[in-house]
């Protein structure tokens, strides 16, 4: 007996070891999987879900793709009126939480939500995941909806009454992008956390393995949801991916408050299918590779900075309520470079396109072996700027190439006319410590950047305070914890006040400055100037910061990005983001440099392209390719 005891015991040890070891081996490589929005964008139905996860099992499964995802509104009727950020339409259970339209997902009818779905896509052999927004709906909060206790299962009561919807809803905290649609939940309170912990636990019920959670970082950052999300998310019974989007203006400082609660996190605005949104992606990658942030240590295992979704293939358009109905505008080329640049950069691959119109393309493209090796597998990923380029216009004739530019090393970009660009930054960030009262024209109202343009005889860059209209707000009950807090006009002859985040989603090309919108009462645009000098956002809680730059003439140039294999592998990547020809060349001695304790420097290396095959043979003391115009090219070296 004694035996039989202590050999249970002994099980029953390492059954808990080996659940700790797999839950810190969560997202031990960047997640890969489908998701509906590219395609979909919200109106996807429970057939053309499970129509799209059984081809996704068959013909990416084998490739690492494991997750498929149900992307936004997924519990929006599908009717006359709604759209993204419409009111009204959507459908919740008795405590106010989402739960899937019945008629878009039949098999939800009688309080099943997703448990079938996420069944039937388990018996694919892949992993079951969901979109939600921050906080709870304005829907609900209008209902005023009681909040579950899940540890009682009846209504939450605390200090002898019941909590409700209207007691946690901070409405001056909406999304910024989708007024109508939902607001933060206050986390300081047990009914807020009620209300948390009992969507979460409804999805693990319901069986969901991955949670993309939105309007909760970059310009939208709400810590406190966040951290109180992955304290749940840690006590569930069943491990759940964590991944917050999206991430416009998202910096390594504001990440590093976060990566160690999630497994991956945006940091970009919505990709979509445009070459200018592709470029928009280099400099943050390149950000987030020199911070250390890929791979970081993250929820029960590791996290990633997220890229966004591929749009490759079938798609739809932003904003539509109806879709797939055309190809992606990228040309090959254009996609190559996106799908080398996410899989450099070590991002999740998430695969956009309708998967019932995979073509071979496309295919080949998210498929190529080379490419998903780098993607999981390699390190030491890093943008490599010691190359140098000959810009050609490609001569067919007699197949010669006509130089019309000089090789140059180190790149720069050409730049013209200064600018001032308004940026949002964690408070604890020097660069937000840099502004204060100053009078203009004799008026002291004004809130002013201490650096100023480079030219001295530009005006300094400042704003109009004034005393803010939620401060002002007799309906207000708290009125409290808004005064002190100012609007900022960009002018006292307009109505117009600066605003910290956008108002509808944003693609990553577009450059946000200190952009303005009207006067309205909304947290979005209160601000406060602490003694510090800095000027905190009463939304996001994020500082403004003012960077003084000269505006791109051109986003033109080459750039290259390196790293190293699990078999000793050395990749380096080129990108020609020009509308030429170029060849572009990196010193196998800079490469060593970059790279230490790789057979570069004293080893004989060969070479071949991944994208094309080519053998390229022995390489020299320089590595050269001609690529493309807005192409790429994947060099793998063996060395010995």
């Amino acid at each position: 007996m004694k035996f039989l005891f202590l050999f249970s015991f002994l099980c029953f040890c390492l059954g808990l070891l080996s659940q700790r070891v797999s839950s810190q081996d969560h997202a031990s490589t960047p997640p890969r999987g489908w998701n509906s929005y590219d395609s979909f964008i919200w109106t996807i139905s429970e057939e053309e879900f499970l129509q799209s996860s059984d081809i996704i099992s068959k013909q990416l499964l084998p490739h690492g793709y494991e997750y498929a995802v149900v992307d936004y509104l997924w519990y929006r009727r599908k009717v006359p009126g709604a759209y993204v950020d419409s009111l009204g339409f959507d459908v919740i259970d008795e405590w106010g939480r989402p739960i899937p339209d019945p008629d878009r997902w039949p098999s939800s009818k009688g309080g099943k939500g997703f448990t079938e779905v996420a069944a039937k896509v388990h018996s694919l052999g892949l992993k079951f995941g969901i979109h939600v927004m921050r906080g709870i709906s304005t829907q609900a909060v209008n209902a005023n909806t009681p909040i579950l206790d899940t540890a009682k299962g009846t209504a939450y009561e605390e200090s002898g009454r019941k909590w409700t919807a209207q007691d946690i809803g901070i409405k001056e905290r909406t999304c910024a992008w989708m007024n109508n649609g939902f607001m933060s939940v206050n986390t300081e309170l047990g009914a807020g956390k009620a209300f948390l912990r009992s969507l979460y636990q409804q999805y693990a019920e319901w069986g969901v393995d991955f949670v993309k959670n939105d309007c909760v970082f970059g310009e939208d950052i709400d810590v406190p949801e966040i951290s109180f999300v992955s304290e749940v998310l840690k006590q569930l019974d069943r491990p759940i991916l964590y991944s917050l989007s999206p991430g416009t203006r998202a910096t390594p400082t504001m990440a590093k408050d976060i990566s160690g609660l999630v497994n991956m996190y945006r940091i970009t605005g919505d990709d979509w299918d445009s070459w200018g949104d592709v470029l928009a992606h280099f400099d943050v990658s390149r950000d987030f590779a020199a911070a250390n942030m890929i791979g970081a240590n993250g929820l029960l295992g590791k996290s990633w900075p997220d890229l966004d979704m591929l749009p490759l293939g079938w798609l739809s358009n932003a904003g539509s309520n109806d879709g797939p109905h055309r190809y992606t505008n990228l040309g090959l080329r254009e996609q190559r470079t996106q799908m080398t640049l996410w899989s450099m950069a070590k991002s999740p691959l998430m695969f956009g396109g309708d998967v019932r119109k995979l073509d071979d393309t496309t295919y080949g493209l998210i498929t190529n072996p080379t490419l998903l090796e780098i993607n999981s597998f390699s390190s030491n990923n890093k943008e490599f700027p010691y190359v140098s380029s000959n810009l050609s216009a490609r001569a067919f004739k007699n197949n010669d190439l006509v130089h019309t530019w000089q090789a140059r090393r180190h790149l720069t970009d050409t730049r013209s006319s200064d600018t001032h660009v308004l940026g949002l930054t964690t408070c604890a960030d020097v660069k937000a410590m840099g502004w204060s009262i100053q009078a203009v024209d004799q008026d002291p109202e004004h809130i002013c950047w201490k650096e100023n343009s480079r030219s001295k005889r530009r005006a300094p860059f400042c704003l109009n305070k004034r005393e803010s209209l939620l401060a002002l707000d007799e309906d207000i009950i708290d009125k409290q914890k808004y005064q002190g807090k100012v609007n900022l006009l960009a002018s006292d002859k307009m109505d117009l006040c600066l605003h910290a985040s956008p108002k509808r989603k944003l693609t990553s090309k577009e450059l946000k400055r200190g952009f303005f919108s009207p006067c309205r009462w909304d947290a979005n645009q209160m601000w406060e100037l602490n003694s510090n000098g800095t000027l905190v956002n009463s939304y996001s809680g994020l500082c403004a910061t003012i960077n003084s730059v000269e505006a791109k003439a051109n986003s033109q140039g080459v750039r290259s990005w390196i790293a190293t294999g699990k078999k000793g592998q050395i990749y380096v990547a080129f990108f020609n983001l020009n509308d030429d020809w170029a060849t572009i060349t990196a010193q196998k001695s800079d490469l060593a440099k970059e790279l230490p304790g790789t057979k570069l420097s004293g080893g004989s290396c060969k070479g071949t392209e991944a994208w094309s095959g080519q053998d390229l043979g022995i390489i020299g003391q320089t590595i050269s390719f001609s690529v493309i115009p807005h192409g790429a090219a994947v060099i793998v070296l063996q060395c010995t």
